[in-house]
């Protein structure tokens, strides 16, 4: 077993996926209401894109150069990258990015604990999405896991007699709702097409990132251009910027590389118990960091998503994958994703974040 100081990869790797799934949410969150002058989320979701560009390129070009006696050759690489049907990336891309902006939005609507609870509804989209689009088959349990988790989403919004939200208030909390919710659809759409795209596909998956991250930029500059274009120009790229928007850059940046580690050396039930533990600190930092009030139904919502989670986890291997042979489990995010999309047995995501999981030495990465 690999070990970093003596201490099984296994571990570690699940250690800082929790600590990154957590801090993620906490970050993003706060770095919208830290200031009073707030920074333009299509900025930030840029330059994560681009962040992500180059970390893949570089492992990419790492990988070509292995079949160039360890020279690197541009010319390569170029073709490696944007040559065939790289053009199918186009449409995941554009996809994640408007995920990626409307996870922002969500956050300035919403307490980083109850959008930790809520955005794992897009375990739910994507299972939906890839029973219509690939014909997964679904077992008994993993249904009952589901609606599991539609309950437990569903409670965690109920409030308390004694914080009932003003007017405003509420149509705060449910415009963040809908934002939540259209995310989750969009991340189950790209998990489950890119997916589809991997199947036959000779391309390593370092280079599919390289061609989706590339083409993510795409619509994230226009993202930039077209909705914050105006207050760019006035106000510059950097405007609103703080230490903690770095941070929240640098985190959806590297929670799929992450993911990846955790899958390579721990397994899909274990992520999912770090996922279930990254809501738990969510929620108790919630209360420290933002007055987060915890009610009863909030606390009873928010273990039916941990159970939710762990139980989809748990039968991911059963007769339900029948059709499919390992059925569809979406990455958090973180962009993500967090957790894995184990699909098609060709080859995130965290995600923020997907991952598709095909034999014990093979493994299918989408950093979001």
């Amino acid at each position: 077993m690999a070990e970093l100081f003596g201490v099984p990869l296994k571990y570690i790797s699940l250690v800082v996926l929790t600590v990154q799934n957590s801090m993620l949410v906490l970050v993003m969150r706060y770095s919208r209401v830290v200031s009073d002058t707030r920074y333009y989320t299509s900025t930030a979701v840029l330059l994560s894109e681009l962040t992500k560009f180059c970390v893949c390129l570089y492992i990419s070009a790492r990988e070509t150069m292995k079949e160039h006696n360890g020279q690197l050759v541009p010319s390569a690489v170029y073709r490696e990258v944007l040559g065939g049907d790289s053009w199918k990336m186009l449409i995941p891309a554009g996809l994640y990015t408007i995920q990626n902006n409307l996870q922002y939005v969500a956050v300035s609507l919403l307490d980083a604990a109850t959008f930790q609870a809520t955005y794992q509804l897009k375990i739910l989209t994507t299972a939906l999405c890839s029973v219509i689009l690939l014909g997964t088959v679904l077992g008994m349990m993993r249904w009952a896991s589901l609606v599991m988790l539609t309950v437990g989403v569903i409670l965690v919004q109920l409030p308390s007699g004694d914080d009932a939200p003003s007017a405003d208030g509420q149509s705060a909390n449910l415009m963040g709702l809908l934002t939540v919710f259209v995310a989750c659809v969009l991340s189950g759409l790209a998990g489950v097409y890119f997916e589809k795209v991997l199947k036959g596909s000779r391309k390593s998956l370092w280079t599919r990132n390289v061609q989706l991250s590339l083409f993510s930029t795409i619509p994230a500059l226009f993202g930039v251009l077209v909705v914050d274009g105006q207050g760019v120009r006035t106000n510059g790229f950097f405007y609103g910027y703080t230490s903690w928007t770095l941070g929240a850059i640098a985190c959806q940046a590297v929670g799929g590389l992450i993911v990846a580690v955790v899958v390579k050396y721990a397994d899909n039930i274990l992520k999912g118990f770090a996922t279930s533990i990254s809501i738990i600190l969510s929620c108790l930092a919630s209360v420290w960091i933002f007055d987060f009030r915890i009610t009863k139904a909030f606390v009873f919502g928010t273990a039916l998503v941990i159970y939710a989670t762990y139980m989809y986890g748990k039968y991911a291997g059963g007769p339900s994958n029948a059709k499919q042979g390992n059925g569809v489990l979406p990455s958090s995010n973180a962009r993500e994703e967090n957790v894995p999309i184990a699909g098609s047995s060709s080859g995130q995501q965290d995600g923020d974040i997907q991952l598709n999981e095909m034999e014990p030495s093979k493994f299918n990465v989408k950093v979001v």
